[in-house]
Formats: C-alpha cells, sequence, structure tokens
C-alpha cells in the first residue's frame, strides 16, 4: 500500500480509532503491512479493535480502489501482532514506528 492508498488507510484508522475511543499513538503504513501504535481502554480487547479496524479499512478501501479487488482476495490476513509497552516508553515505540520508512 503506497500512496493514495497508504494516504486514505491512515485517515481510515484514525476515523475508526476514534470512533473505538482510541487514539492512534503512531501509524506507518509499509507496502505489505502496517506499524499501528493505539491507546485504548484496557476494557477493549485487543483481537476486537484490530478485528474492527481491519475490517472497516478493508470494505472502504476496496470499495473506494477498484485495482485493490483485482489483485487481491482478501485485503487483509488474519494475523497480527499485539503487545503491551510496560518496559518502553511511548517515545521509543513512536520512534521506532517512525524509523520502519527507512529501513
Amino acid at each position: 500500500m503506497v500512496g493514495r492508498i497508504a494516504s486514505r488507510l491512515k485517515e481510515l484508522v484514525g476515523a475508526k480509532a476514534k470512533e473505538l475511543g482510541c487514539k492512534v499513538l503512531a501509524l506507518e503504513v509499509m507496502p505489505d503491512h502496517v506499524h499501528l501504535f493505539i491507546q485504548a481502554d484496557p476494557r477493549l480487547a485487543p483481537n476486537s479493535i484490530i478485528g474492527q479496524i481491519k475490517g472497516f479499512t478493508s470494505r472502504v478501501l476496496r470499495r473506494e480502489f477498484r485495482e485493490l479487488r483485482s489483485r487481491l482476495p482478501t485485503l487483509w490476513t488474519r494475523s497480527y501482532f499485539v503487545s503491551t509497552h510496560g518496559h518502553v516508553s511511548d517515545e521509543t515505540i513512536k520512534r521506532y514506528i517512525e524509523e520502519q520508512k527507512g529501513v
């Protein structure tokens, strides 16, 4: 995901996060995956947050960008990685995510 698709994805993730009562602290869209650092109510299950973001963004992006329907059977896989950040600072995580664009 690059260009207009990546820009739109960032908008959609932000909108869905806000709807869920979450705050996006850092977000980088790579060609084949996304790094997302999000602050959420601890009563919200991470799998629910990710599932809702993936489902929403997939529906909207595939509707708006026809090329995503012809090249891919689905936009997202079921896999994801979730971790808490108890032992590192917010700034360390944000810096890591921002540096991924240069990798």
